[in-house]
């Protein structure tokens, strides 16, 4: 192809291309249910040639979406490399795009791995096995480089070993698989990129390390206010942990208050209160005559 987007456009109509004829061996199938049968209780069975067909179109298009997916991959790393400004509207390649890219590879391999037919083919499932690792270290360096753009110096380096081990696994274990393997990224420039990118993740993390020794160093300056007016600003102040904090003032300052409100009875004055003159005298005459009669009474 002239460009990528050509490419791009091809492999599109050539995935399009093997999922219609997909669907048309599919309906093939149907009618006859045994020949999906090809296993039965760990027993092998016969596989039919619809089916072979079926397991090799399905593998034609895996394999192209494959090499489409590993295609973009390319394009996006050599945008990574050239670290062009952003533009207005367009927004810069990062490195998550790529890890989503090689997540697809990955389950296409798995896919490939679960065709029926190919379950006995051991050299099939080494090759597949092989080219998981490859796009495992791959997908793994782009984890680590995430994580360095957000300064996560130890989760980067772990991860960093973890795509060298990958890479090493893939080399002790190429053998005769090599020529299947030579239209994969390459793992030994993989492992020359990884170690030269963990000595600069460890110098970045030692100057890291030291500007926020710095930054802590400014931020022990404190002011004379006390805490409860400063909630908003970060300051390490030892003396918090003393006897002698300055939490709050103390003694609080006056601040004016609402006056407690005042009742006063002023109907009272205006009451007139009814004679009670007669009920006085009736209860005075009845306890004299009866306290005279209560004597004479007990002399009697």
């Amino acid at each position: 192809a002239d460009s990528e987007e050509t490419k791009e456009r091809l492999f599109e109509s050539m995935l399009s291309e093997c999922r219609d004829a997909i669907q048309a061996v599919r309906e093939e199938l149907r009618p006859d249910q045994k020949q999906r049968d090809y296993t039965l209780e760990g027993e092998s069975g016969k596989v039919s040639n619809l089916q072979y067909l079926h397991s090799y179109l399905t593998y034609i298009k895996l394999s192209t979406a494959i090499k489409r997916n590993e295609n973009m991959a390319k394009g996006l790393q050599k945008a990574l490399l050239q670290q062009q400004p952003e533009d207005d509207g367009k927004r810069s390649p990062r490195p998550q795009d790529l890890i989503r890219l090689y997540d697809i590879i990955l389950q296409n391999l798995v896919e490939l791995l679960q065709l029926p037919g190919l379950e006995e083919d051991k050299a099939f499932q080494k090759e597949i096995g092989l080219k998981t690792l490859v796009y495992k270290a791959y997908r793994c360096f782009f984890i680590a480089q995430s994580y360095v753009l957000v300064k996560k110096w130890s989760e980067a380096l772990v991860l960093y070993d973890r795509v060298l081990k990958y890479a090493n696994e893939v080399n002790s274990d190429a053998g005769a698989f090599r020529n299947s393997l030579k239209d994969l990224p390459d793992v030994q420039e993989l492992i020359t990129q990884v170690r030269s990118e963990k000595c600069s993740l460890q110098a970045a993390a030692i100057l890291d390390a030291s500007d926020s020794h710095q930054t802590e160093t400014s931020s022990q300056v404190k002011d004379n206010k006390p805490l409860v007016e400063r909630f908003e600003t970060f300051c390490l102040d030892p003396s918090l942990v003393t006897k002698q904090a300055n939490l709050v003032h103390f003694p609080p300052g006056f601040q004016p208050i609402p006056c407690k409100p005042l009742f006063f009875d002023l109907a009272l004055n205006h009451v007139a209160f009814p004679p009670l003159e007669d009920k006085l005298e009736q209860k005075t005459k009845s306890g004299l005559t009866g306290y005279i009669k209560g004597i004479f009474g007990f002399r009697s």
